[in-house]
C-alpha cells in the first residue's frame, strides 16, 4: 500500500461580504431614487396640463411571473385624446452609474415608467404567482396619482372531521 497526498483543494477562506454595507448602499440608492420622484411628477403634470390632458388611466395585469401595462389612456375631461409628441426631462439613476441621468421621454413613456416604479415600490412581486391587476389614475388637476390594486391569491382550507 502506498500513501498518496490528498487531491482536494484546501477549503476556501471565509467570505468577507459585509451585508450591512450592502443594505446601507441599497437604502441610500432607494432614497436617491425617491428624491427624484417629486421633480419627475412635477414635470409630468406640467406637461399633461400644457397638453390639455386632465387625467391619464393606466391598467396593468400580471400573473405567473410576468406582468405588463395593458393600456394607457389620456383624457381631456370625459373625452379620450391622443398623447402629444411632446418630450419632457425624466431624471433616473442607472445601475452602473451613480450620477443622475436626464433622459428625454414622451409624456406617455414617463407615465409608464412611473407606474412601473410605483408598482415595484408598493407591491413588489405583483406579477408573480397568482399576480395582481389594477388601475392608476394620474390626475393632472389635483397633481396626484391614485392606485387601485387587486391582488390574486390561492386559498386552501382544511376541514377534518372525526365521527
Amino acid at each position: 500500500m502506498t500513501l498518496t497526498e490528498p487531491t482536494l483543494a484546501p477549503p476556501m477562506a471565509p467570505t468577507t461580504v459585509d451585508m450591512a454595507q450592502i443594505f446601507a448602499a441599497h437604502a441610500e440608492r432607494a432614497a436617491r431614487i425617491e428624491a427624484l420622484r417629486p421633480g419627475n411628477k412635477d414635470r409630468l403634470f406640467d406637461g399633461l396640463t400644457a397638453a390639455g390632458i386632465t387625467h391619464v388611466t393606466v391598467t396593468f395585469d400580471g400573473a405567473g411571473d410576468s406582468g405588463q401595462i395593458e393600456s394607457i389612456g389620456a383624457w381631456s375631461g370625459e373625452t379620450a385624446v391622443e398623447f402629444p409628441v411632446t418630450e419632457i426631462e425624466y431624471a433616473a439613476l442607472t445601475w452602473d452609474n451613480p450620477e443622475v441621468e436626464m433622459r428625454q421621454l414622451s409624456l406617455e413613456d414617463v407615465v409608464e415608467q412611473l407606474a412601473y416604479d410605483f408598482l415595484s415600490d408598493t407591491h413588489g412581486g405583483w406579477e408573480n404567482n397568482d399576480g395582481a391587476w389594477g388601475e392608476f389614475c394620474f390626475d393632472a388637476a389635483a397633481r396626484c396619482i391614485h392606485l387601485e390594486f387587486n391582488e390574486r391569491f390561492t386559498s386552501s382550507e382544511l376541514y377534518t372531521h372525526d365521527f
